[in-house]
């Protein structure tokens, strides 16, 4: 750019508070750009362009950009929120649309129930295409997988079929998570009564991720999957075994494991992170009906002087995993990682790691809303699965394009 010679002469006299919005939508022309770059609308004509069933109307495909539009910007959380952005203008021309593909809240609601129960599993197709993406680029050397279940407040909606009574005392739906970095790259929509282990669900979910990635990223990346204990089960932990998964899962606290541990008195060890010091134990662990031994670290914070807690009010934890174990999961790593990722330390970190794993499940609430706005399960469904690509679009919009403007935390244990 040309530099100005002539400096100007106005001056501020001046300073008022002012109505006008000057940062709003700033980043929504680049947002718009960077969906239609990365090909997310490519995906979603291929997999739903069926239920279109007249070519009268709004396009497929120019309804995803708005809904996706309309939940990256966020000034409103209802659908009738279509109606004021159909009269606007300036807003069309933001998002490369002309005035007349504007659709309006009748349109939109017409849209999201066209949706059969099939749709689920082509949403999740979606999501797990767009992982992969993000391994290809990235190239991680370790894959670490958090799963858990995230409850959506739907008591005060109106009556809302799946709407049902969770484990925190409030009726809402109960989606299964599974997150890598900060993004859900797979997501089961349920209703509320649905608990974190109900049926199959949960294996059949990390055996299908686990082929996928070793059949589209890598054969012998390493994949580590962290779980509380609401997933602490024989069948689970036999199968993740057997997929050759590590696994890091938050034990119970059995009267027979207090009792060893209080007998323990010279074989302490003690990791400190930088903020907290813990002394940890290990030992072989089962419960009384399981078939196989699973390597365990008990974790206390480390005290100093007489300060002492509880029982009940007590932080400490029983940290199971089969890595160490299961050998033949670091077979084709290097020494290196081998060692680092069988470290004690490196479990305890990782397990410590379970709080910022949860950050994504109020990200998302945060982005976009827990009340959903339709009566059919479907409806809902489909919009929520439309929240979720929406979200994961915003973290990948923050790591390529803005990750120098608005640099990315780093995680502490």
């Amino acid at each position: 750019m040309k530099q100005i010679e002539n400096k100007s002469n106005c001056r501020i006299n001046k300073v008022e508070v002012t109505t006008d919005t000057l940062t709003g939508r700033g980043g929504m022309a680049l947002f718009v750009r960077y969906i239609e770059r990365v090909g997310i609308f490519a995906l979603l004509l291929n997999s739903f362009g069926y239920i279109r069933r007249s070519k009268k109307g709004a396009s497929i495909l120019n309804i995803f950009k708005q809904v996706l539009c309309f939940l990256y910007d966020g000034t409103s959380r209802h659908l009738t929120y279509f109606d004021e952005l159909k009269k606007d203008e300036g807003y069309a021309a933001i998002i490369e649309s002309k005035p007349e593909e504007m659709v309006s809240s009748h349109q939109v609601k017409r849209f999201f129930k066209m949706f059969s129960w099939l749709c689920g599993g082509i949403f999740r197709k979606i999501l797990k295409e767009m992982f992969i993406w993000r391994l290809r680029i990235e190239k991680p050397e370790v894959i670490n997988l958090m799963l858990d279940t995230m409850v959506m407040d739907n008591d005060e909606a109106e009556k809302r079929h799946g709407v049902q009574p969770t484990y925190k005392d409030e009726k809402g739906f109960q989606p299964l998570h599974l997150v890598w970095k900060n993004k859900i790259v797979d997501a089961i929509f349920r209703g509320g009564k649905k608990h974190g282990n109900h049926g199959k669900t949960v294996i059949r979910m990390v055996t299908d991720m686990a082929n996928l990635i070793r059949k589209e990223y890598s054969a012998t990346v390493p994949i580590i999957l962290r779980i509380d204990s609401a997933f602490l089960d024989e069948e689970n932990l036999g199968a993740f075994d057997r997929l050759n998964i590590l696994f890091i899962v938050s034990g119970k606290m059995y009267s027979s494991v207090k009792e060893y541990i209080g007998a323990q008195r010279g074989t302490w060890a003690r990791y400190d992170n930088g903020h907290q010091e813990w002394d940890y134990v290990e030992f072989g662990y089962r419960c009384e009906s399981w078939k196989k031994f699973y390597r365990a670290i008990y974790t206390r914070p480390y005290y100093e002087g007489e300060q002492r807690l509880l029982d009940f009010a007590r932080p400490d934890n029983i940290i199971l995993t089969n890595i160490g174990i299961n050998e033949r999961v670091l077979s084709g790593c290097s020494e290196s990682i081998r060692r680092e990722i069988t470290k004690p330390e490196a479990i305890i970190s990782s397990h410590h790691q379970r709080g910022a794993d949860e950050l994504p499940h109020r990200g998302i609430k945060d982005f976009g809303f827990e009340e959903l706005p339709f009566k059919r399960f479907m409806a809902n469904s489909a919009l929520y699965y439309c929240m979720v690509i929406a979200f994961f679009l915003f973290e990948t919009f923050k790591e390529d394009v803005l990750a120098e403007v608005m640099p990315r935390r780093q995680k502490r244990d």
